[in-house]
């Protein structure tokens, strides 16, 4: 849409190209940041500015979009809600709204309506991990991109710290999405609020009208608050599931996390369901099971041996503690809900996630990229025979990060018998390996960004990220920081770009290699190398004209891998080129290109092993090739698997690894593409391989691990959970670190804990 007469040129220095839409409350417009970003920019309507209670809602805005900036919303860019006129600016998105989509080619239906459905709970739960209410999820608010649903618009969230902004006679929101306690309690509005809202959106996907929808606003309402929702086109599985968000009662709801255990159960097309609804062909988790419960009196059924006792409720999150599961109500638990609609079998079983593919991402180590390494050592890789360090006792261990909002989770690298750690509001800290106590810690006061963990070590040097506090914009937004790894003082710092996960599909912006660290500059046009220690820099080296790019090591090497510009903007690479970068000069080599999309993992034999991403559509749905990349050579060779594998990969010893939501580990040769074994794990969505003493070592989020044998994929032995985290999470890095034969985890909320390789802690 053209701007028109009486638009501004510009606002805040970012120069208008086009008006996006307009609201009650303000317009949007397209526009570009100096590097030539586009960025989508709020300007709230001139009658607004001079009201004080709007401007109040808008700095809750702001504040709410800036916690909540991650993998499934919109970014904040830059803000000035002082300003005469107030503005924000985000990411642009690109991509219908979920009511311009319905418009257009009406309901969704199958896999698509599954994955916008497992996309929006993923959402919700990122939303409420940091503390905030959305209390406005409705279709308008859904921006369908390449990437996913993303969800907009925090124009009437809150914290759940704050007090709500009321205001005498007047409702905010949009009656038909809303919530029974928005209508009759605003001030009670929490996180299952946001839930309700989510399963009007379901059934809306997939009819293409709400369950509530009436003539009236007034009417909508009061079916909101009195009447049961309309639910009689929404495929049966998916129903089941909808009804359960649609509960009166905010305490008989799922939370985001139970939610999306509950969508990762139905059957990958919501259309193909037997007579009962229930999924066809489906694979169950070997951890976690769901029923729901019938809703009319059920006939008592015959008492079944095999069926697992649930395990004990555990207690509410406090107050201040925004992430974790069940914290919509202060004092209801998943085992005292006054209407359950459904119950989960094991009460600790938490979220699926599907996240980016991705994860911290420092080096090559032991054949694969590592979020836990740096330099041409890598991991200290445990082997045969290896020691414990000297005075060794199994620990466990929590790190304070720099906010207690931020649901923070590390990634190590071990250096002799230090062991280097960040990710979150954590920079770096050093621990002693041999007993998890703290040397230093160096915190980060900002929001971090999804996935950014540590940059890596080299043998006096920790890299880490640094993220801006809010109330501090004139500092970077992202900064790598070097720190002196004796004493934890920081050496130097640099602005940091952050395109790299559009370029390759993991967060790689800094990387170590060698005694250097190549970062990509604050504007995304080059590669700075500096000596990590000193932080002089040895040489730059711009990007090809067009293209951003993002660094990748082969082992001591280093190549560059660029997309073009348009390409990047629109999150969809296709056609990625590789360049080899000359580590004496920063000097491009001659342009390998790739039949993408496709994800770097490792290397194998001297060359860079990348899996091609099969899409539906315009979502990433697996791996169905393998790659191999001769970067002194130029040539490449293609491999094809039998099958498409869905899940976090990764490489180690020569052997390609994908680890499934639900705990399947594949194994697949990188010169080929043939499976070589494949195994049934009990960790959901674990991060790995790392390998060594023999064993591949897996882990999830909740601090379970699983030791493989490499040659066959036999269970070795497995590990129970440490802490309360996600489960099937896919893109992360590996969480596990050797120190000779210690096995360190990082496992959620910072915690830490090690123990002998040889004497794992007795499962059950």
């Amino acid at each position: 849409m053209s701007l028109r007469a009486g638009d501004p040129a510009e606002i805040g220095g970012y120069p208008l190209e086009a008006r996006l839409g307009s609201g009650g409350m303000g317009t949007v417009f397209l526009a570009r940041t100096s590097s030539g970003r586009p960025v989508a920019i709020k300007l709230i309507h001139q009658q607004f500015a001079a009201d004080d209670e709007f401007r109040i809602r808008f700095r809750q805005e702001v504040a709410a979009a800036r916690r909540v900036s991650g993998a499934f919303t919109a970014a904040v860019v830059d803000a000035a809600p002082e300003a005469e006129q107030p503005w924000m600016a985000t990411t642009y998105i690109q991509g219908h709204t979920l009511a311009r989509r319905i418009a257009m080619k009406g309901p969704l239906s199958g896999a698509e309506l599954r994955r916008l459905a497992i996309g929006l709970a993923e959402a919700l739960r990122d939303i409420h991990r940091v503390g905030v209410v959305h209390r406005d999820l409705k279709p308008s608010n859904v921006v369908l991109s390449p990437e996913g649903p993303r969800v907009i618009d925090f124009g009437i969230s809150r914290a759940v710290d704050q007090q709500t902004l009321t205001i005498t006679g007047r409702v905010i929101g949009t009656p038909p999405f809303m919530s029974p306690e928005q209508l009759q309690a605003p001030r009670d509005v929490g996180p299952r609020s946001d839930v309700f809202s989510l399963g009007t959106l379901l059934a809306y996907a997939a009819t293409g009208h709400g369950p509530f929808d009436a003539d009236s606003p007034y009417i909508a309402a009061y079916q909101v608050v009195h009447e049961e929702p309309s639910l009689e086109d929404v495929p049966a599985a998916l129903r089941m599931v909808a009804e359960s968000c649609l509960a009166k009662e905010a305490n008989a709801r799922p939370s985001a996390d139970e939610l999306l255990v509950l969508l990762r159960d139905l059957p990958t097309d919501l259309d193909q369901i037997d007579a009962r609804g229930a999924g066809a062909g489906r694979t169950r988790d070997m951890v976690t099971e769901h029923h729901f419960a019938t809703p009319a009196t059920p006939t008592p059924a015959p008492p079944t041996p095999a069926t697992p006792t649930p395990a004990a409720p555990t207690p509410a999150a406090s107050a201040t503690t925004p992430a974790g599961p069940d914290t919509g109500s202060a004092d209801t638990s998943i085992g005292r809900r006054s209407r359950p609609r459904w119950r989960p079998v094991f009460a600790a079983a938490v979220a699926v996630t599907v996240a980016a593919i991705g994860g911290g991402v420092a080096a090559l180590t032991a054949g694969g990229f590592g979020g836990n390494s740096g330099g041409d050592k890598g991991n200290s890789l445990a082997v045969p025979g290896a020691a414990l360090p000297d005075g060794f006792e199994p620990w466990h261990k929590a790190v304070l990060g720099g906010r207690p909002d931020v649901p923070d989770e590390l990634r190590c690298v071990a250096r002799d018998e230090a062991l280097f750690c960040g990710g979150g509001s954590v920079v770096a800290t050093r621990i002693r390996a041999k007993d998890g106590s703290r040397v230093w810690t160096a915190k980060s006061p900002g929001v971090p960004v999804n996935g950014v963990h540590l940059v890596g070590a080299t043998d006096d040097t920790v890299l880490g990220y640094r993220f801006a506090a809010q109330d501090a914009p004139q500092d970077p937004r992202s900064e790598v920081v070097a720190i002196d790894a004796n004493n934890g003082r920081e050496l130097w710092s640099v602005p940091s770009g952050t395109q790299s996960t559009a370029v390759t599909g993991r967060t790689q912006d800094a990387v170590v290699v060698g005694s250097d660290v190549v970062t990509v500059d604050a504007s995304n046009s080059r590669f700075e190398a500096r000596n990590a220690h000193s932080g002089h820099v040895t040489w730059t080296s711009p990007f090809p004209a067009g293209t951003q790019c993002a660094p990748v090591p082969v082992g001591p090497q280093l190549v560059a891998m660029c997309a073009k510009d348009a390409e990047v903007n629109a999150f969809s690479v296709r056609h990625p080129t590789l360049y080899p970068v000359d580590r004496a000069s920063g000097t491009l080599g001659r342009p390998v290109e790739v039949n993408g999309p496709a994800v770097p993992i490792g290397v194998a034999n001297g060359r860079l092993v990348l899996l091609q991403v099969h899409m539906e559509g315009t979502d990433p749905a697996g791996y169905n090739g393998v790659v191999r990349v001769d970067p002194a050579s130029r040539k490449v060779t293609y491999s094809r698997p039998a099958q498409t594998y869905a899940g976090t990969p990764g490489m180690a010893d020569g052997t390609v690894y994908v680890s499934g939501q639900t705990g399947l580990v594949t194994a697949l040769d990188p010169a080929t593409g043939r499976k070589k074994w494949s195994r049934q794990t009990g960790v959901e969505g674990a991060s790995g391989p790392v390998a060594g003493a023999g064993a591949l070592y897996f882990s999830s989020a909740t601090g379970r691990v699983v030791a493989l044998s490499p040659d066959d994929g036999k269970i070795l032995w497995t590990t129970d959970p440490q802490v309360d985290g996600l489960t099937g999470q896919q893109g992360a890095s590996p969480r596990v670190t050797l120190a000779g034969r210690a096995v360190i985890v990082a496992a959620a909320k910072n915690t830490l804990f090690a123990f002998d390789a040889q004497k794992p802690p007795k499962s059950g």
